[in-house]
């Protein structure tokens, strides 16, 4: 990979971002540079053409992103912001600097309303706030720049950055008994399977641009994955079944999002992981 021009990651402090640095030092990937929050606000636009004209990247990996998405329910201007007007600044210095750009995106921009696996060419209806400014930021890419991957990703964790896996480990450790959603149904993403899948997909240089589904292997609800949870981490916490219905959120959340991944499988020759099995390294390094 040392061939290929630079890469820069904007969103380098976040939870992607500081998979992306483990898995790229793991495959000694040292022509990525991971972008200090005042060298890289994806709304500063004069910031944004200065770290071009300087890196000279062949590739810009976005994983800036407005995410807290009950709270984006009353922050609509800020949520567009950031995953709107951001996306749109980048894939403009991307046009301008001859780069392509790599954008995670979520499973959030579908309604998630039938039990069938989501291809990327299904209608994107989004049902909340997030959703929709997270669509929005997709459509400004590619209405601006051809070269674009855009992945999207579901129910990520890690263990960097705030995520279930890791709240569930701080509450079975604090509580003897949680109640958890059982009939939203989707697919866990093991962030440093979704950081080496990004390498993967820049180091293949095939020029295969557009849009992309990327989670784990299988099925499960966030009732599961948190038995999943406790059940690979030893913790003794008694854990009930609940519908969504008993525990009301601000935004609407998909029922089922389970992503059809054949498309990136086959274009880039990627094999992924079951979800269970990535969990268990995952914890098996959050308690190391």
């Amino acid at each position: 990979m040392s061939s290929i021009k630079n890469i820069i990651v904007f969103g380098a402090a976040g939870q992607l971002g500081q998979c992306l640095k483990k898995v790229a030092e793991e495959k000694g990937i040292n022509n990525i540079h991971f972008l200090p929050e005042d060298e890289a606000n994806i709304l500063d636009t004069a910031a944004i053409d200065k770290t071009f004209s300087h890196y000279k990247p062949a590739y810009a990996i976005n994983c800036a992103a407005y995410t807290a998405v009950d709270k984006a329910e009353d922050e609509l201007d800020l949520a567009r912001k950031i995953n709107k007007t951001g996306a749109e600044n980048l894939a403009i210095a991307c046009k301008a600097h001859n780069a392509a750009l790599v954008h995670i995106s979520t499973d959030f921009v579908f309604k998630g309303n039938t039990p069938d696996p989501l291809v990327e060419e299904d209608a994107a209806e989004p049902i909340s706030v997030y959703g929709l400014t997270k669509l929005e930021g997709e459509q400004d890419i590619v209405r601006i720049l051809p070269e674009h991957f855009i992945i999207r990703t579901s129910w990520l964790y890690s263990e960097f950055g705030n995520n279930f896996v890791k709240t569930m480990l701080k509450l079975g450790a604090e509580r003897d008994l949680l109640k958890i959603i059982a009939d939203q149904v989707g697919t866990p993403t093991y962030g440093i399977d979704l950081a080496a899948c990004v390498l993967d997909i820049i180091s293949s240089g095939k020029a295969e641009y557009g849009i992309y589904h990327y989670s784990n292997e299988g099925v499960t609800s966030w009732y599961d994955f948190a038995k999943g949870i406790f059940d690979l981490s030893a913790t003794e916490v008694k854990v009930l079944p609940i519908r969504t219905s008993e525990y009301p959120t601000k935004a609407t959340r998909p029922a089922y999002s389970v992503m059809d991944k054949t498309k990136i499988k086959h274009t880039f020759n990627i094999e992924i992981p079951y979800w269970r099995d990535s969990l268990a390294v995952c914890i098996q390094r959050l308690q190391n």
